[in-house]
């Protein structure tokens, strides 16, 4: 597996055979991608990738857990008042064609065997927010942190989630918070959401704030029905 990262230095178009996490933050520093908190990271250099195999394979589970536990302990030793929120990216080698709902099943077996790994692993879950998918406060929980996910790939309706590869962005969900109060983040979204209007024509009619809607209906990115439900109990069982 590869893994890279961004030192706040200007991304190039990728040249042909260039690997899969060299091409997901060329597209991220790109100019029509329209999230501003994406691009502000990438400067900073605080978005972490790893390649991985095919979404959904079993034999990601150990190596994600490990990768995400790291990053976890990286998040807990930085100094969050210097504004900049991390993000950890697991780029997957396939499949390359797949429809949404395809991605979206694809996307939560993975995530639950991941679960289920870190509970195994003896982590609980984290404790400023809710372990059940189907209530606003519920954000997925990794090594005791919470995160919020971007899923992305090649059929996405959002042209935002729209990537070769499948993806998936782990956004620390205490990271967010901390600038939500501290005040770039409504500045961040508003400037995302113009950006995305400019790129579509709308807004992702699935994203809602913290608390104001469901998040696990957000994650692969579908405009999920009315009365959508995890596919999975993520809560922790006495």
């Amino acid at each position: 597996m590869t893994g890279t990262q961004v030192k706040g230095t200007a991304v190039r178009s990728p040249e042909p055979g260039a690997d899969m996490c060299d091409h997901f933050l060329a597209f991220l520093g790109g100019g029509d991608y329209p999230c501003v908190g994406a691009k502000v990271a990438l400067a900073r250099g605080t978005i972490e990738t790893q390649a991985f195999g095919s979404l959904g394979d079993a034999g990601n589970d150990a190596p994600l857990l490990a990768r995400l536990t790291q990053f976890v302990a990286m998040l807990d030793a930085t100094n969050w008042e210097e504004g900049s929120a991390h993000s950890f990216v697991a780029i997957f080698s396939g499949p390359l064609d797949i429809n949404e709902r395809r991605f979206e099943s694809l996307m939560w077996a993975q995530l639950w065997r991941l679960h289920e790994l870190d509970v195994a692993a003896g982590n609980l879950p984290a404790d400023d927010v809710s372990s059940d998918a189907d209530s606003p406060l519920f954000s997925l929980s990794v090594a005791g942190h919470p995160f919020f996910l971007i899923g992305l790939h090649a059929n996405a309706s959002r042209l935002a989630r729209r990537f070769t590869h499948p993806v998936l962005v782990f956004n620390s969900h205490r990271q967010f918070e901390k600038l939500r109060e501290d005040g770039p983040y409504a500045k961040m979204q508003t400037a995302t959401r113009a950006r995305d209007v400019d790129l579509q024509g709308s807004i992702n009619p699935n994203l809602a704030d913290f608390g104001q809607a469901i998040e696990a209906r957000q994650y692969s990115g579908r405009e999920v029905e009315d009365g959508w439900k995890c596919p999975y109990d993520f809560q922790e069982k006495s």
